[in-house]
């Protein structure tokens, strides 16, 4: 089996075309053809098939492409770690973070890490935790930081670091007509603008239960950091957000805490990686100097 026939392989599953791969990876169609061929008869087993959407794996094709992408990125950080190592030093980083993390943390960071590896490409997938994990699971991402998870049982492929806590807050517009508000049960007429804080299972459910109300049902729904802080500062609804949100320079310009009598939940951010692969140099200089932002951060916070 060779590399190149992994490669060729992942590439026409990715693509869903002989024709696409072989333009992604600069080659001809029947050379991707006769590799794939090779490579079924190697393994003695069909690995890819036809359906109206293209070429796709079958039930062995897809087993093999969860092992082989995960191969072919090993092999991949490998020569990356070489060339970082060698008198290139090139490479790459791809990591992901949450919104919160892409206001507060990651101008600090990247500056941080291109004063060390300025010729190293970095990439910055923004998403939630939940939607990015298994980009690390697979090797596409090398790192997450995000929000940990106590209500789930995490994959034991994964591994969470814990950086800061940041407690959660009722955030409104300056002025709003229940900011003296001092109790949940007076906000339960509120509108209620949903944030990732609400739609977590746990601390919130449990407040709102202690208090024998039930959690808001949001209408409207947004997970963009600068899209909450908008929505809150433009309209008389109600949001949780981080308290650490809620000090950065925009939001405090437009928004204010409603602070209620009732105990509010914390949330931990931290930095997911694979537990059994570690980072390259550059992906663990980055990681780093993430860490070293979001430590600014919490001294900043308190």
């Amino acid at each position: 089996m060779r590399l190149t026939q992994i490669r060729d392989f992942l590439a026409v599953v990715e693509a869903g075309t002989i024709r696409g791969a072989a333009r992604k990876l600069g080659v001809s169609q029947p050379t991707i053809t006769k590799s794939i061929r090779g490579l079924e008869a190697e393994l003695h087993v069909q690995l890819l098939g036809r359906s109206v959407r293209g070429i796709v794996p079958t039930p062995s094709g897809r087993a093999f492409f969860a092992r082989a992408r995960v191969a072919h990125s090993e092999l991949r950080k490998a020569e990356e770690e070489a060339s970082q190592l060698g008198d290139r030093g090139g490479g790459s980083v791809a990591f992901g973070i949450g919104p919160v993390g892409v206001v507060r943390i990651l101008p600090e960071a990247v500056r941080r890490f291109h004063q060390q590896f300025p010729r190293v490409r970095v990439r910055v997938v923004e998403n939630l935790s939940h939607v990015l994990l298994p980009l690390v699971r697979d090797e596409t991402l090398d790192f997450v930081v995000g929000l940990g998870r106590r209500d789930i049982k995490l994959d034991p492929v994964l591994r969470f670091r814990p950086m800061y806590r940041s407690e959660i807050v009722i955030a409104a517009r300056k002025g709003h007509a229940l900011r003296n508000a001092h109790s949940l049960a007076q906000l339960a007429d509120a509108d209620w603008l949903g944030t990732p804080l609400l739609a977590r299972p746990g601390g919130l459910d449990r407040t709102f239960a202690s208090a024998d109300l039930l959690p808001p049902q949001p209408v409207i729904y947004c997970e963009s950091y600068n899209t909450i802080v908008a929505l809150l500062a433009k309209t008389d609804m109600l949001g949780f957000i981080q308290r650490i949100q809620l000090q950065e320079p925009y939001a405090r310009d437009f928004l204010q805490e409603i602070a209620v009598a009732e105990p509010m939940p914390s949330v931990t951010a931290g930095m997911y990686t694979r537990a059994d692969t570690p980072l390259t140099r550059a992906a663990a200089a980055m990681a780093k100097a993430v860490v070293a932002a979001s430590r600014n951060l919490a001294r900043s916070a308190n």
